[in-house]
C-alpha cells in the first residue's frame, strides 16, 4: 500500500487541474465532432480549434491560436460581435444559436459564408471558455432557397411541367444531408429523403404509408401527438431537440425544425420536418461536464485529505505521548490503542483520498508484473480466505511496466476486496497478466486507448457480478452499493485514479450470476530495460467472398463495429441482438451459415445455449466465442468447454479476422 505523506511535508503540488485542462482542450476529444471547433477564453482569444476550423477558415492553427475570434467574423459585424460575446461572459449558458438570425463567418480570403453557431460554457482551475461549435449552413441556404424557388415555379408552371419540376424538387430534397421527412395531420410520413436514410436507417420504401411515432421512444409517448397538433394549428416548431430511434434500435440525439405544408388556399395539409443527428456532439458536451465534475470532486478530495492529514498527525503524536505515560495494564491503555486504530484507519482513508485526486507523490520504477504477482499473492491469499481460491495466469513470458509498486498493490488489494464481498460463498480470484499490441485503426475505434504496446492485468472473480447501472457508476467517488459503514465508496475511484495517473485505461466487463472482470492496461516499458524486440510485422488473412457469418452480439456499438470489420474483409454477415433472435433467424432463413460468432453471456439465451440448440441442424457449423470477461474465468466457471475458440474483448482487427480464418480452415 502507499505510505501517507508525512504530516510537516507539503502537500505534492496538484496536477489534477493541468491534466484535466489538456483532456478538455486536446485535439483528440475536438477532432471527434464532426463540426469547426473554436474554443476561446473570456477575452475571446483563441487556445484550441481542430482541424474541421482550419479546413472550414482556411487558416493554419498557428495562425488562429492566441488572435481574437473577431477575425473569423466579416468586419461589418465584428463591433456587434464583441458586445455579444461580453453580454455572454456576463451571463453564460449553453445556447443553440441560428434560429431567426443571419450569422456569417469570414475566411481567410475574405469570402464571407452563413453559419450556425452552438456555444458551450465550461472552465478549468477557474479559467473559463467557450466551446463554439460552428456548421457551415451553405447548403442548407441553398436548398431552402431552392425550394422556396422551386414552390414558385410550382404555382406558375401548367400541369404538364409539374412532373418536371417535381423531380427537380426531389434531387434537391436528397442531396440534403438533414433528414426531410413529410407526413400528415395524422401522422403518416408522405416523403422520405436520403438524409432521413443516412440517419434512422429505414429505407423510403420501408417508411413511406406508416406512423411517425415509429421513430419515437417508448418512454415519450405524448410528444409527436402534441406536436401534430400544434402545426394543425398552423404554428412552426424551431430546433427542437428530442431522442429518436434509429431502425438497429439506438436511440440518437435529434435537433429538428417542424412546418405545416399548406395547400393553395392556405389550409394546412400536414408538416414537413427538417432533421439533425447531433448525438456526437451531445456525447462530447456530456463528457465535457463529467470531466469538470470529476476534476472538482479530485482538487475538493486533495485539499481535504491534506489537511486531515495534519490533523491525523497531530493525534497520532499526541497518541505515542500518552502511551509512554500510562501503564499498559491501566484501563486508561485501552482507550488510547483504540485513538491509534481510529487514526490509522483515516490515515488510510486519506491515502486513498489522495490517489483519487491524483496529487499523492508517487515513486514509479520498471518492474515484472508477473514478478509482481507473485509477491502480493502471498497477501491476497490470507485477505481473502481460504473458500477463495487465487490463480495467477502469465500468459506472456514477462510483463515490464513503469509504474508505483505501492500503488500496484493498492490496486489489486482493492479489487482484492471488492471481489471477497461479491463471493460470500466461496469461489476463485484469478490474475492473469498479457501482452497486447493495438494498432492505428483499433485505436480510432477505442479512443481511450491510443495506438501502442501494452501489458493487460485482468482481474476477475467467480462472484455475484454487477448489471449494467451498478457498473457504469463505480468508478464514482464515493458511489457504493455495500451497507452503510461497510464501505467508503472510494475503493474503484482510487484504482481509476492510478490506473490513469499511470497513463493506463480501465475496462470492467460483468453479468449478474457470472462474475466480474477488470482489464487494466498499462503501457509496455521493455524498451526501458533493453527487452524491446524490432516491430512485428502483423499479417492480415486473406479475404474471403461467398462466407456467411451469423454475428450475435447484444451491445450495439460492438455489434456494428465488428459487423464493420467483417465486411470489409469480403464476409457477408448477418447480426443478431441475442441469442434468441439469432435462432428465430435461422428457423426463418434455411440458407447456409459458415461460422458463427457470438458473445458469450446475453440475456435472453447465452451463446452456449444458441450453439446446442442449432447443433441438430447444422451439425458442422464453426463457432467462435467472444467475451468481455477472460478465458481464464470462463473455463474456471464452466460456461465454456476447454478448447473452444474464444475472442476477448476488446479485440483488434487482426485478431478477429486471423483467428475467423483460421476456424474456417
Amino acid at each position: 500500500m502507499s505510505r501517507p505523506s508525512p504530516a510537516h511535508e507539503q502537500p505534492a503540488p496538484s496536477l489534477s487541474a493541468k491534466a484535466m485542462a489538456a483532456v478538455l482542450l486536446s485535439t483528440d476529444l475536438l477532432e471527434a465532432l464532426p463540426d469547426a471547433i473554436v474554443v476561446v477564453d473570456r477575452d475571446g482569444t483563441m487556445v484550441q480549434v481542430n482541424s474541421q476550423a482550419q479546413q472550414l477558415f482556411g487558416y493554419d492553427r498557428d495562425e488562429l491560436l492566441g488572435q481574437k475570434v473577431e477575425m473569423l467574423v466579416p468586419e461589418s459585424s465584428r463591433r456587434e460581435h464583441h458586445r455579444h460575446r461580453e453580454t455572454f461572459a456576463e451571463r453564460p449558458k449553453a445556447r443553440r444559436m441560428g434560429a431567426g438570425l443571419d450569422l456569417y463567418g469570414r475566411r481567410r480570403n475574405g469570402s464571407e459564408f452563413p453559419v450556425e453557431i452552438s456555444l458551450s460554457p465550461a472552465s478549468t482551475v477557474n479559467k473559463p471558455f467557450v466551446l463554439s461549435a460552428i456548421r457551415d449552413i451553405s447548403d442548407r441556404k441553398r436548398v431552402a432557397e431552392e425550394l422556396r424557388r422551386a414552390n414558385e415555379e410550382l404555382h406558375r408552371r401548367t400541369a404538364e411541367q409539374l412532373g418536371e419540376y417535381r423531380s427537380r424538387l426531389a434531387l434537391i430534397i436528397d442531396s440534403s444531408e438533414d433528414a426531410i421527412i413529410s407526413k400528415g395531420l395524422d401522422g403518416t410520413i408522405t416523403s422520405w429523403n436520403k438524409g432521413a436514410e443516412r440517419i434512422y436507417g429505414y429505407t423510403r420504401e420501408e417508411v413511406v404509408g406508416r406512423h411517425i411515432s415509429l421513430l419515437a421512444p417508448s418512454d415519450r409517448p405524448d410528444e409527436i401527438p402534441e406536436i401534430l397538433r400544434t402545426i394543425a394549428r398552423g404554428e412552426s416548431i424551431e430546433h427542437f431537440e428530442s431522442v429518436r430511434v434509429a431502425k438497429d434500435g439506438r436511440h440518437l440525439n435529434v435537433s429538428f425544425s417542424v412546418s405545416p405544408l399548406r395547400d393553395a388556399k392556405g389550409d394546412v395539409l400536414g408538416a414537413s420536418v427538417i432533421a439533425r443527428d447531433i448525438t456526437a456532439q451531445k456525447i462530447a458536451e456530456d463528457q465535457l461536464r463529467q470531466s469538470q465534475k470529476m476534476e472538482a470532486i479530485g482538487r475538493l478530495a486533495g485539499g481535504v485529505a491534506h489537511d486531515f492529514n495534519n490533523i491525523l498527525g497531530i493525534i497520532g503524536a499526541c497518541t505515542e505521548f500518552l502511551r509512554d505515560r500510562i501503564d499498559p495494564a491501566a484501563e486508561p491503555s485501552h482507550y488510547v490503542e483504540n485513538i491509534k486504530k481510529a487514526t490509522e484507519r483515516g490515515s488510510s482513508l486519506t491515502r486513498q483520498l489522495l490517489a483519487f485526486s491524483r496529487t499523492s507523490t508517487i515513486q514509479p520504477c520498471v518492474l515484472d508484473l508477473n514478478e509482481r504477482l507473485k509477491d502480493i499473492s502471498k497477501l491476497l491469499r490470507p485477505l481473502m480466505g481460504d473458500d477463495v481460491e487465487v490463480l495467477i495466469a502469465s500468459k506472456s513470458p514477462s510483463a515490464v511496466v513503469e509504474a508505483d509498486p505501492g500503488q500496484l498493490d493498492q490496486i489489486l488489494v482493492n479489487l482484492a476486496v471488492n471481489a471477497r464481498d461479491a463471493m460470500p460463498r466461496g469461489g476463485k480470484f484469478i490474475l492473469e497478466t498479457r501482452a497486447m499490441k493495438f494498432d492505428d485503426a483499433f485505436a480510432e475505434q477505442h479512443q481511450a486507448l491510443a495506438a501502442g504496446k501494452y501489458v493487460l492485468l485482468a482481474v476477475s472473480d467467480t462472484g455475484n457480478g454487477m448489471d449494467e447501472a451498478t457498473a457504469s457508476r463505480i468508478f464514482e467517488p464515493f458511489f457504493t452499493t455495500k451497507e452503510v459503514g461497510k464501505g467508503t465508496g472510494l475503493g474503484l475511484a482510487t484504482v481509476y485514479g492510478i490506473v490513469k495517473q499511470s497513463a493506463g485505461h480501465i475496462l470492467v466487463y460483468s453479468e449478474p450470476g457470472h462474475g466480474t472482470t477488470f482489464k487494466i492496461y498499462l503501457p509496455n516499458a521493455d524498451h526501458k530495460i533493453g527487452l524491446g524486440s524490432k516491430p512485428e510485422v502483423e499479417t492480415v488473412a486473406p479475404k474471403r467472398q461467398e462466407t456467411t457469418i451469423l454475428l450475435v452480439e447484444d451491445d450495439e456499438t460492438m455489434r456494428s463495429l465488428t459487423r464493420q470489420l467483417l465486411q470489409e474483409h469480403g464476409y457477408t454477415v448477418v447480426e443478431a441482438d441475442d441469442g434468441k433472435s439469432a435462432l428465430e433467424w435461422v428457423e426463418s432463413h434455411p440458407g447456409p451459415i459458415d461460422l458463427l460468432l457470438t458473445d458469450v453471456v446475453m440475456r435472453r439465451m447465452s451463446g452456449p445455449e444458441l450453439v446446442e440448440r442449432l447443433n441438430s441442424s447444422h451439425p458442422t457449423l464453426k463457432v467462435v466465442y467472444m467475451s468481455g470477461y477472460t478465458g481464464e474465468l470462463i473455463a474456471e466457471r464452466e460456461v465454456l468447454k476447454r478448447g473452444i475458440t474464444l475472442l476477448e474483448k476488446p479485440f483488434t482487427r487482426t485478431a478477429l479476422l486471423n483467428t475467423i480464418h483460421r476456424t474456417l480452415g
